[in-house]
């Protein structure tokens, strides 16, 4: 049993707590959107406040262990993030639902949409998404090698401070190219962010996102999803992901972004909200 209080939190049925906003009209069409680690729903601020502009109904939540909810020391994988979401639509009375998932949300709208099927569902969006599996293996010959991870963990765990500021200020946006913008507020709030949540459950989370294998699930979501990836992304690469993932969706349109970093809906939001809207509306 899941329960909604009257701070902003849903609460499921193994007593965590997930924060959640929820702007706009309750009876207009609802996005509800998918953070990627290690951040939090405040990511998606550009998106927010564009498609509440527009009239949409937008909620988005923070993942156990992430933002403001509680920091987990259990359940920090894909099929309970995939539970906690459908705690989150269930509670709120979420019907019709257009998901949008960037890089480990991705994965995450891919898992609950495969393991809860999509009769609340309508559209989905994948932006720099994970899936189908990122981790090398004998099936995934493309994919990064398991070190990759293994570093992540091992900076995580010894100095995540820094780490968290080296990502963005790197290769997250792109920031790491010559005559690159850099905007140091997008770096500060990439840190702010990933600082909220317990380091125990990031820890986690690199294992989900890496290597999980949402194959099956891609292959059962039959509602329209608009794959969205920059081919200037260094965190997920595009060829061991978007291109294999819009072949393996049922009905996937696949839009290719030139020289768009992982970040690109922060740094390109005016790009990625105006074809998030046409896909919306068609």
């Amino acid at each position: 049993m899941t329960t909604k209080t009257d701070d902003g939190f849903v609460k499921t049925k193994d007593g965590v707590s997930i924060y959640y906003k929820d702007w706009g009209p309750k009876d207009a069409r609802t996005i509800m959107f998918h953070h990627g680690w290690p951040l939090s729903a405040d990511d998606w601020d550009a998106q927010m406040l564009f498609f509440l502009d527009h009239g949409f109904r937008v909620v988005a939540h923070d993942r156990r262990g992430h933002g403001r909810s509680t920091s987990t020391a259990t359940g920090n994988e894909m099929d309970t993030y995939a539970d906690d979401v459908l705690a989150v639509v269930t509670t709120l009375g979420l019907k019709d639902v257009m998901h949008v998932g960037h890089s480990t949300g991705g994965g995450e709208v891919a898992r609950y949409l495969g393991r809860h099927g999509t009769s609340r569902a309508s559209k989905a969006a994948l932006l720099g998404a994970v899936p189908p599996i990122m981790v090398k293996t004998a099936a995934n010959p493309g994919g990064l090698p398991i070190e990759v991870f293994d570093g992540f963990r091992t900076q995580v765990a010894t100095n995540r401070a820094q780490f968290y500021k080296d990502v963005p200020a790197g290769p997250f946006y792109g920031f790491n190219h010559d005559g690159a913008k850099v905007s140091q507020g997008i770096i500060d709030n990439w840190w702010r962010q990933g600082m909220m949540g317990g380091s125990k459950a990031q820890y986690d989370c690199i294992k989900a996102f890496s290597e999980t294998d949402f194959t099956d699930d891609l292959k059962k979501i039959a509602v329209p999803v608009l794959v969205m990836h920059g081919d200037d992304d260094q965190i997920v690469p595009i060829a061991d992901s978007a291109l294999l993932s819009s072949k393996l969706l049922p009905n996937a349109t696949l839009k290719v972004y030139k020289g768009f970093p992982h970040g690109m809906a922060t740094t390109h939001s005016d790009v990625i909200n105006a074809d998030l809207l046409a896909f919306f509306n068609s």
